[in-house]
């Protein structure tokens, strides 16, 4: 069934799901916050800023005008913006569907709960998965996870979505998917410090082992199903986002760890980095449930307060011997 798609963000992210929606065969109208950049767009036809070389596909419509978005509203903002980018949509009842991974940093919030409380009328749906933006808008065979409190819902998303090159599962775990997509950012710029810093395979291999480890005991405390956590959203995207230089979280600790302070990565940077933001988000979750987790205390230690990379390694190192769990 065709549907009309109203993508809202003009990132990366937002143009390769439109790239996506109407290569299926659906109306995508596609939001970018610049009039310029969306007269610029809409007459090239081309996302020169964040996909240059991919043409847009003559299904999509580009515009500034938020008051034009209709049909099934799709929220590829950045996580500290989706608050505010809510509060300007239209009331309406039905799905919302939020593709931002991330922690609210003022509230502790994850999306679907900034979304309940900025559009109280409609139902949040997050999209969430391993997934790099230019190889979605190239068409490349990718799968992610649609979670959405009714199950009959999501499963009507997911059918209707989903198409032969990008396969759409479902879920009723909306914490599980939340959470797994929000930390996989921390401790992917842990894996990347590694390596910036020159410890290893190894050493990455058991960082993201055991950040594994830290993201099923806090889903545990923080009312996660398990078995999300081992799924797309959680070790899926965990294992491509930490594997890969491609990733802006891992790539971002790998200039860390190479002695590159983070006021001059950011300052290079036109894409948003969500672990940056999360990382502290992330280490309060925890401390609040109890929840033992010293990789992501150890990013936002040195992201946030001023603790050297070689220390922040040295204590994770030297901590006491354990069972495995």
């Amino acid at each position: 069934m065709t549907r009309r798609i109203s993508v809202i963000g003009a990132g990366a992210w937002g143009t390769a799901l439109a790239q996506s929606f109407a290569g299926a065969g659906h109306k995508v109208l596609l939001w970018a916050r610049d009039p310029e950049r969306a007269a610029a767009m809409q007459g090239s036809r081309e996302n020169a800023a964040y996909l240059p070389g991919i043409a847009l596909h003559p299904g999509i419509a580009v515009t500034a005008d938020l008051g034009a978005a209709d049909g099934l509203r799709v929220l590829a903002v950045p996580a500290q913006h989706l608050r505010a980018i809510l509060g300007q949509l239209a009331p309406r009842p039905g799905p919302l569907l939020i593709t931002a991974k991330g922690i609210e940093t003022a509230t502790g919030r994850f999306m679907h709960e900034v979304a309940a409380e900025a559009r109280p009328e409609a139902a949040p749906v997050l999209l969430s998965g391993p997934s790099f933006a230019a190889e979605v808008a190239r068409g490349l065979p990718t799968a992610l996870t649609l979670a959405c409190a009714d199950a009959e819902t999501g499963a009507a998303l997911a059918r209707n979505l989903g198409h032969r090159t990008l396969r759409l599962y479902w879920s009723e775990d909306l914490r599980g998917v939340a959470l797994g997509g929000a930390l996989k950012n921390v401790l992917a710029i842990a894996a990347g410090i590694v390596t910036g810093r020159g410890l290893g395979e190894n050493a990455r291999a058991a960082l993201v082992t055991r950040g594994l480890a830290e993201m099923t005991r806090l889903g545990a405390g923080l009312g996660a199903r398990p078995e999300t956590l081992m799924g797309l959203s959680g070790l899926g995207d965990l294992l491509l986002t930490a594997c890969s230089a491609t990733s802006r979280n891992t790539s971002l600790g790998i200039a860390l760890g190479q002695g590159r302070l983070l006021a001059e990565i950011l300052g290079e940077r036109r894409s948003v980095t969500e672990g940056v933001w999360t990382a502290a988000a992330a280490a309060r979750l925890a401390t609040q449930a109890g929840v033992e987790a010293p990789v992501i205390a150890a990013v936002d230690a040195v992201l946030n307060r001023g603790a050297a990379i070689d220390t922040a390694v040295a204590g994770l190192l030297l901590r006491p011997a354990k069972r495995e769990t």
